[in-house]
């Protein structure tokens, strides 16, 4: 049975070349694409979500631009079967040069262990929604794709 609500927030980020990025993780056990972002703390609002993720993530602070999908259907969590998914999604931008490094091959982990992460910019035009793990994440890309092509 379902009885707990967890909360995702996401950054868009989409370059002048019409390139977007995403990160490659390696988490319980399983290897998975999707944007950058993650989960709502307690105490803090979806912007502040989305900053503290990046700083952690991306070690780089980033500019929000707008609101672009929250989630509009029901999504049990991949990994806690009790747990409803609400993922909103931010247009975010980032100021070159980025103080990530961007890698050339999937899954480009200096090690393979529990929080690996590696991360990649795609052509919007090129990227499949087969790439990304996630339900949501997947009918993101194809709104994306519709808005932004």
């Amino acid at each position: 049975m379902i009885n707990k609500f967890n909360v995702r927030v996401y950054g868009l980020f989409i370059n002048k070349k019409k390139e977007i990025l995403i990160i490659d993780e390696y988490r319980n056990g399983f290897k998975f694409t999707k944007f950058p972002g993650g989960g709502l703390e307690f105490g803090e609002g979806t912007i502040e979500c989305l900053e503290r993720e990046c700083m952690e993530e991306l070690n780089q602070e980033v500019r929000i631009l707008s609101h672009f999908y929250t989630t509009d259907f029901f999504q049990q969590s991949a990994f806690n079967k009790k747990e409803q998914l609400i993922s909103i999604y931010y247009l975010m931008d980032i100021e070159d040069p980025y103080n990530f490094k961007i890698a050339e091959k999937e899954f480009d982990f200096k090690e393979l262990k529990e929080g690996a992460e590696s991360f990649r910019i795609k052509s919007l035009e090129k990227i499949q929604t087969d790439e990304l793990m996630f339900p949501i994440d997947k009918k993101v890309l194809l709104m994306l794709k519709e808005k932004m092509l």
